[in-house]
């Protein structure tokens, strides 16, 4: 088995670009695809890591290559085309 895939420092494409439909502390109807998550902090990264109220949609969304890319930008595009995707 392969290590995780690291977290890319100050991206936070997954916790824009998707949108969530649970509640979040701050956001109670969930957020939007493209809206940053107010739980961001200013390096962003997740206030909630490891918080039992964090979401189990984002606890069970992990760091992967396809899905990170090269740089944020793509992570972005990526996470945009899935958000486009799999919209109902």
């Amino acid at each position: 088995m392969s290590p995780a895939h690291p977290c890319r420092p100050r991206c936070g494409a997954c916790c824009t670009a998707p949108s969530i439909s649970s509640p979040i502390p701050g956001m109670p109807a969930g957020k939007p695809a493209g809206v940053p998550c107010v739980q961001l902090d200013e390096q962003l990264r997740c206030r909630l890591f490891g918080h039992p109220d964090r979401p189990a949609v984002c606890a069970g969304l992990q760091p992967d290559p396809q899905m990170c890319g090269q740089d944020r930008g793509q992570a972005m595009h990526w996470l945009g085309w899935l958000e486009a995707a799999t919209r109902p």
